[in-house]
């Protein structure tokens, strides 16, 4: 089986990217022939990088390699954006020219909310209609597309799968924090991830805590968010608690991020907007501890996992920080509860549900037939 992934992909700074990465790693044990065909700035093998969001021909751009590569299946992971102006609406036309030539499309959306804008709507239904298959991160994101779109039963829920790995053992005394209890607060900028929270509270939290650290490890593509990104260094530099706040700068690759995230004691997810959370997932990962908001999403995974605390108001967030980092059976019991919930979540598992997927298409479409392949050693 051959099969072509539309995605950004590393060494692309994106949370798309970074998932991708990890699924189609986490396939390679199927021993297909998997292709990636993303935006320029793209590495690696089988990878091909061939349009900027600003082209006004990403279409057929796609298409082109599509036509030479003959994938059987075709998987788009669907940010909107990401694929032209008008919130990506070339994904419609790409969509339409695997139509008329029978290629079978599974698409992966992986933003789904109620208030999605007009364009948006008409996206996503063009989607649901010319893909095989729909895959989604949550059930409540399904109930969304079930609810106000014309589904016709091709919608399944995947979690977002879960990195096994190891913490840094070291990670505290190389960021300086040794002996230090720390407060993460980490992510892509924008104004929707509401930092400014944590860090207008954090000293009440400090006041109350003893050796606690907020560790500020945001990240942003240039010329982004750059508006938000002064406010909030503004607010740190006026807090009466700054000298206990540590600001980390960078893109932190992969390996650097790990460091950070062993470092941590607790992540705080404070956003007003969003579904399925990397940055959850990266945290998860490494069993960090987690106070949130109040978003569905994230209520569900606290009730799921039991591996955090939710919160609706500012002393919420105080009360339920200050808990996790003073009481430390609790805070191992929430490490339990994630580190349980991992093993039924890791990319191994994520990817075998990716698979039923692709062979019940393909069983659909070629009755008695069997797909020959060997890998070149």
């Amino acid at each position: 089986m051959r099969i072509a992934f539309i995605s950004t992909y590393p060494p692309i700074e994106c949370g798309l990217a970074t998932y991708t990465k990890y699924l189609t790693d986490a396939m390679k044990k199927f021993k297909k022939e998997i292709f990636i065909i993303s935006q320029i700035g793209a590495k690696g093998e089988n990878t091909f990088p061939v349009y900027a969001p600003q082209h006004n021909d990403i279409a057929y751009r796609l298409f082109h390699v599509v036509e030479k590569l003959a994938p059987d299946i075709i998987h788009i992971e669907h940010e909107f954006g990401l694929y032209g102006s008008r919130r990506g609406f070339q994904i419609v036309d790409f969509l339409l020219r695997c139509k008329v030539t029978d290629t079978p499309v599974v698409t992966t959306l992986h933003t789904v909310f109620n208030d999605l804008a007009y364009t948006e709507k008409i996206i996503v239904q063009h989607i649901i209609d010319n893909s095989s298959a729909v895959i989604v991160h949550e059930p409540s994101q399904k109930k969304i597309l079930e609810k106000f779109y014309n589904h016709q039963n091709k919608i399944t829920v995947i979690p977002h799968g879960v990195r096994s790995c190891n913490k840094t053992a070291n990670a505290k005394q190389l960021l300086g924090l040794e002996n230090k209890k720390v407060i993460l607060l980490s992510g892509y900028l924008r104004e929707t991830k509401c930092f400014e929270k944590i860090i207008e509270i954090f000293p009440t939290i400090e006041k109350q805590t003893d050796d606690v650290i907020l560790l500020v490890a945001v990240r942003n593509r240039i010329l982004e968010y750059s508006k938000y990104r002064r406010f909030l260094y503004k607010l740190i530099d006026e807090s009466p608690a700054k000298n206990k706040i540590k600001i980390l700068i960078g893109q932190f690759p992969q390996y650097t991020f790990d460091t950070i995230l062993s470092a941590a004691d607790v992540m705080a997810l404070p956003y007003n907007k969003g579904g399925q959370s990397g940055i959850l997932s990266q945290s998860s990962a490494f069993e960090v501890p987690v106070v949130t908001s109040n978003l569905p999403s994230f209520k569900l995974w606290s009730e799921t996992v039991k591996g955090g605390l939710t919160c609706d108001t500012n002393d919420d967030y105080v009360k339920n920080i200050i808990k996790i980092l003073t009481d430390n059976d609790y805070s191992k019991q929430l490490q339990q509860n994630i580190r349980k919930h991992n093993k039924l979540i890791c990319w191994d598992k994520i990817a075998d549900a990716h698979m039923d997927i692709y062979q019940n298409i393909i069983n659909g479409l070629f009755l008695n037939a069997e797909f020959f392949y060997v890998p070149n050693k």
